[in-house]
């Protein structure tokens, strides 16, 4: 595209957010018409180049953004990303539902927050609870993509721009986005996606 935005690119992944185009302190404050157009040009204006996958990280909610994504970008997978407790979970149940509607043709869920991993010990605390997104996975008739435990190394690495697979490939934080990554491209390569 000859005049379109530029992605940013890190370790390559590229990516275009409208939160880097706007003053650090500035709200988007926004009615529904006017989110959805600027996701339209996100994903139209934006030069991709080859892409082997394009993902789409939505706030939670069925709203209009949710709705403009599907409708525009026709996706291959929903990924509904909840934590264990059951007050998180009754959004995910609205989310898997409004993906269903939308007839996505894959949906899974993938458990975040799912123990804390002690930065002293290395041992294991289960602070919100797990396995909520797995029962749920199992309930809803959706594929279970795998569960992130909560590390502090890991929001270091997010708040320096470091690539924690790359930078830390060992933790246990590392290893659960190596599968939860391996569960996602398994069935987008059978569907030649």
């Amino acid at each position: 595209m000859a005049n379109g935005l530029l992605p940013h690119e890190r370790a390559g992944v590229k990516v275009v957010s409208l939160a880097s185009m706007l003053p650090p302190d500035a709200p988007v404050i926004w009615r529904g018409p006017l989110r959805s157009k600027a996701l339209e040009q996100l994903l139209d204006e934006t030069d991709w180049g080859d892409l082997d996958v394009l993902g789409i990280d939505l706030p939670p909610g069925t709203g209009d953004e949710v709705l403009t994504i599907a409708q525009k970008a026709s996706p291959e997978l929903a990924i509904v990303v909840t934590t264990p407790q059951e007050v998180a979970l009754l959004d995910a149940r609205q989310a898997i539902s409004f993906a269903k509607k939308l007839e996505i043709p894959m949906i899974g869920i993938v458990e975040n927050m799912s123990g804390f991993i002690c930065p002293h010990c290395d041992g294991e605390i289960d602070l919100f609870g797990t396995g909520g997104g797995k029962r749920e996975a199992t309930r809803q008739g959706v594929g279970f993509l795998g569960a992130v435990p909560i590390d502090p190394v890991a929001r270091k690495a997010g708040d320096s721009g470091q690539p924690l697979v790359l930078a830390n490939p060992t933790l246990a934080v590392s290893e659960a986005f190596r599968r939860i990554a391996a569960a996602v491209e398994k069935p987008l390569g059978s569907r030649g996606g």
